[in-house]
C-alpha cells in the first residue's frame, strides 16, 4: 500500500457522515428562509441566527455557574464564567458584519422582519433573567409557544446567577441582609447598600482571595454585557437613526435605556469606597 493510500481519510459511510450526525450542518445551513430579493438579507439573517446560538451557549455556562455556586463549588463556577467571557467576546464580534449597514441597505429588507424584533428573543431573555433583570411582562410575547413559555416561566422563578453569588457570600459569613436573601427572585434585582459594603470589604482585603477573584470575573461578565448593549445601540443608530424599532419597540431610545443599566451594580459602586 502506498503512503498516499495510507494517508487517505475514510470516505465511505453507510449513511450520513459522523461529522454531519454530530454537527447537524445540513439542518443549520438550510434554516435561512429569505423573505426579500436583497442580497444583504442573508448576512443579516445568518448573523442573527449565530447570535441565538451564542445566547444558548452563554445561558448554558451561566446555568452551570449558578448551580455550582449553590453547591459552594466556586472553582467550577469561575471556570464556566471564564469560558463565557470568550463566548461573550465572540457574540459581541457578531455585530461587525452588520456594523456598516446604511439606512438604505437596512430598509431594503427591513419590511421582511414584519413585527419581528430582537427583544422577542427567548434565549436572550433567559440571559437577562440569569443576570437578575427579571420581568414577568417579558413572558407575554411567548404565550403562543408553550415549551418556550414554560422554560421562561421556570427561569423567572429561579434564583439568578447573582442571587446565588449573594447566598454564597452569606454562607461564607458576610453580612448580606435577610431581605436580599429572601427577596422575590421573580422580580428585578435592586441594589443594596449592605451588599455594596460586603463587596467593599472583599475588595479592600486580599485580592487573591477566592471571593475577590469571583467578584472580578463577574465584573468582566458585566463589562462585556455592557459592551454588547452599546454595540447593539450603535449598530441600530447607524442603520435606522431614531426611527421606531421593529416590533413596535422604541428603537434607539429603548436601547439607550438598556445600555445605561449596570449588571451586578454593587460590584461597580463598591469601587468608589475601596
Amino acid at each position: 500500500m502506498s503512503h498516499d493510500a495510507e494517508a487517505t481519510p475514510h470516505l465511505d459511510f453507510a449513511g450520513t457522515t459522523p461529522y454531519e450526525d454530530y454537527v447537524q450542518a445540513d439542518v443549520l445551513t438550510h434554516l435561512q428562509h429569505l423573505r426579500s430579493d436583497d442580497p444583504g438579507e442573508m448576512v443579516f439573517l445568518v448573523t442573527t441566527q449565530v447570535m441565538e446560538l451564542w445566547f444558548t451557549v452563554i445561558v448554558h455556562e451561566w446555568q452551570t455557574a449558578t448551580a455550582a455556586l449553590a453547591e459552594d463549588d466556586v472553582p467550577t463556577a469561575v471556570a464556566a464564567l471564564k469560558r463565557s467571557l470568550r463566548e461573550l467576546e465572540a457574540l459581541n464580534a457578531s455585530w461587525r458584519p452588520l456594523s456598516g449597514l446604511t439606512p438604505a441597505q437596512f430598509n431594503s429588507y427591513r419590511s421582511s422582519l414584519g413585527e419581528g424584533s430582537g427583544f422577542q428573543s427567548a434565549m436572550y431573555r433567559r440571559m437577562e433573567f440569569l443576570l437578575g433583570d427579571k420581568s414577568a411582562s417579558m413572558l407575554v410575547p411567548h404565550r403562543g409557544a408553550p415549551r418556550v413559555h414554560a422554560e421562561l416561566e421556570k427561569a423567572l422563578h429561579e434564583p439568578s446567577l447573582y442571587d446565588e453569588v449573594l447566598r454564597l457570600l452569606a454562607r461564607r459569613g458576610h453580612a448580606v441582609p435577610r431581605a436580599v436573601l429572601e427577596r422575590d427572585v421573580s422580580r428585578r434585582y435592586e441594589p443594596s447598600p449592605e451588599v455594596e459594603a460586603v463587596w467593599t470589604q472583599l475588595y479592600a482585603g486580599d485580592e487573591s482571595a477566592e471571593l475577590a477573584r469571583l467578584g472580578e470575573v463577574l465584573t468582566d461578565v458585566a463589562e462585556l454585557v455592557w459592551r454588547w448593549r452599546n454595540d447593539h445601540l450603535v449598530a441600530t443608530r447607524r442603520a435606522m437613526g431614531s426611527k421606531t424599532g421593529t416590533g413596535g419597540s422604541a428603537g434607539v431610545a429603548w436601547l439607550e435605556k438598556r445600555a445605561q443599566k449596570t449588571v451586578f451594580p454593587e460590584l461597580w459602586t463598591a469601587r468608589s469606597h475601596v
